[in-house]
């Protein structure tokens, strides 16, 4: 893909801005005019899941905190391990985790030892119980083919004391709580989480309850985008259906800029559209209309409020979709985390010729299958028109078709992007 110049506006009304935009220069003149979040606050543990980090936790102790065992087993020195055949070991004692064996334990002795239990003093090694030999209770059996220092773990293994165990600008996962659970931390300074407020326009459009007269269909983008932006863990404002009303747009709007640091529409940004989104945002903002070379979702509208980020979305259901994920989504990840957005991708053959003209980007809905030797194969799903949602559901990817593409073959290897990949 090629990059225009991220700095030149592109509003429609330039004779001079090109006519479209590739999506990679969509993306890129996006993010250049974003900066992330660097407000914090306080949250319990048990609350920081998927919140981003704002302080960096360095480790106040090692862990594991003690040299320890692996396995359960028996404890013992290593050069007093057999060489030939096997040796007999005396007894002396036990330790489990939390009751450790306080004594020594000296030439031709062991331990029982249990899982997690503290090495003792004079050992640096454990043969686990299946390889071993109880010959009576104070007498143990042990045969050649044992390493020195086997089935032990090294306190500070895990984190060392001192090192920089998570770092600013990490999204926390179940892993990074339980880490930051066995440093101690009861509670982690986190950014706060981005603010945005949706709604959509369109007279014809009706919230679910209520009646639909002739040409009049229920608004199903704001289920989609609430629960795409459910997902992307962001604090939510719906403001509903708006007329197109210069009033009520205009009333919306200002609502919407005093709470959000991004404003998300469905509808009305197409050209010819007879609403009055475009000609309002105009007098509210710093809006550059853009035309995306790709399919679905060519119009596209995106500019700067009075003090949040405005992105004017399509109004089919799978075009609002597609250009949520690739160009809402990595603002919003870079809004939270300060971090390029960078989704899986893999390589799949496709299983049907996929015809495409060059020129645009095409997000082809598909189904992505895993064969028995693993490698992967990717299906078209159904009629792929910008209204037809049923796409969306029936699939999980997306068959990325880069500008330059002139239509695929059936065998193809292509690039997906698969569903679960996206927040």
């Amino acid at each position: 893909m090629t990059s225009q110049a991220i700095g030149s506006s592109v509003s429609c009304a330039d004779p001079e801005a090109p006519s479209t935009l590739t999506v990679a220069a969509a993306r890129e003149a996006i993010l250049a005019t974003i900066t992330p979040i660097q407000t914090s606050l306080r949250l319990p543990l048990r609350d920081a899941l998927n919140a981003v980090l704002a302080q960096e936790i360095i480790s106040p102790f090692d862990v594991p905190g003690h040299t320890n065992s692996a396995m359960d087993g028996f404890a013992m020195s290593g050069s007093d391990l057999p060489q030939q055949e096997y040796r007999d070991f005396k007894l002396i004692g036990t330790a489990v985790a939390g009751t450790p064996f306080n004594q020594s334990c000296g030439k031709g002795e062991c331990v029982r030892i249990m899982t997690g239990a503290p090495m003792p003093d004079g050992t640096d090694t454990v043969v686990m119980q299946e390889q071993s030999l109880l010959i009576n209770e104070s007498q143990v059996r042990i045969a050649q083919g044992q390493r020195p220092g086997q089935n032990v773990r090294q306190a500070g293994e895990d984190i060392a004391q001192g090192s920089v165990v998570l770092s600013p600008g990490r999204r926390l996962t179940p892993a990074d709580l339980g880490i930051l659970a066995s440093l101690g931390f009861a509670e982690v300074s986190v950014r706060r989480r981005p603010r945005v407020a949706f709604f959509s326009t369109g007279d014809e459009l009706r919230s679910i309850g209520e009646p639909l007269g002739t040409g009049e269909v229920y608004d199903s983008n704001r289920y989609s985008l609430y629960g795409m932006l459910q997902r992307a863990d962001v604090e939510l404002l719906d403001l509903g259906v708006v007329k197109d009303d210069p009033d009520a747009l205009r009333e919306a709007f200002d609502s919407a800029d005093e709470a959000a640091d991004i404003v998300v529409t469905s509808g009305g940004v197409s050209v010819g559209e007879a609403d009055y989104t475009k000609e309002i945002l105009q007098q509210l903002g710093d809006m550059r209309f853009w035309k995306i070379a790709m399919k679905p979702g060519r119009p596209l509208a995106f500019g700067r409020l009075g003090s949040s980020h405005f992105f004017g979305l399509p109004g089919n259901p799978v075009a609002v979709m597609v250009t949520f994920y690739q160009f809402v989504l990595p603002t919003l990840h870079y809004l939270a985390t300060g971090t390029p957005y960078q989704p899986t991708t893999l390589l799949a053959e496709s299983d049907r010729d996929i015809r495409k003209r060059a020129g645009r980007f095409e997000f082809v809905r598909g189904f992505l299958q895993q064969r028995e030797d693993g490698s992967f194969s990717v299906d078209p799903v159904g009629q792929q028109g910008s209204g037809i949602l049923t796409s969306m559901s029936r699939g999980n990817c997306f068959i990325l078709l880069s500008e330059d593409c002139e239509g695929v073959k059936d065998g193809d290897k292509v690039v997906v992007q698969p569903f679960s990949a996206l927040m």
